[in-house]
């Protein structure tokens, strides 16, 4: 089941990348193709970079946050790893630019992540943890 959320969540967030584009925030997507690479790219590298991200800012997060008592801190290291992912993906993908750099990145992956949140929750697609992150703590696949 889980890999068919996965192929249905594809084009939508493959659309949302689309409309992220469309706002004025600097998001560059030369057409639905690479928006559906670029969805594709940015779900691959969340799976496989998501740990070692988190291994990377877990002192600063944990000296930050009080170990996590402070929510919104938090809050703001995930969203720095949305941030890197969001240029990495970029970086990697000819047809996705980020006009302004590094402000661009912090919109256009703030903007992603919250309306992809909304929308994958109104339709009833979202899941809470990725396929990484259950195969590594032994979660079962739904």
């Amino acid at each position: 089941m889980g890999a068919l959320i996965w192929l249905l969540q594809w084009p939508i967030r493959a659309a949302i990348l689309l409309f992220v584009a469309w706002l004025p925030l600097g998001v560059e997507v030369e057409n639905f193709g690479i928006g559906l690479l670029a969805a594709v790219v940015i779900g691959l590298l969340g799976s496989l970079l998501i740990f070692p991200l988190k291994a990377l800012f877990a002192l600063p997060w944990l000296i930050t946050s009080l170990g996590g008592l402070v929510t919104p801190i938090s809050w703001l290291f995930n969203w720095l790893i949305t941030v890197i992912l969001f240029g990495l993906a970029a970086w990697l993908i000819p047809g996705f630019r980020l006009r302004n750099g590094l402000i661009t990145a912090v919109l256009g992956a703030v903007a992603y992540a919250v309306i992809s949140t909304v929308v994958l929750r109104l339709i009833h697609l979202d899941v809470d943890f990725t396929r990484a992150s259950a195969l590594v703590s032994g979660l079962p696949l739904v």
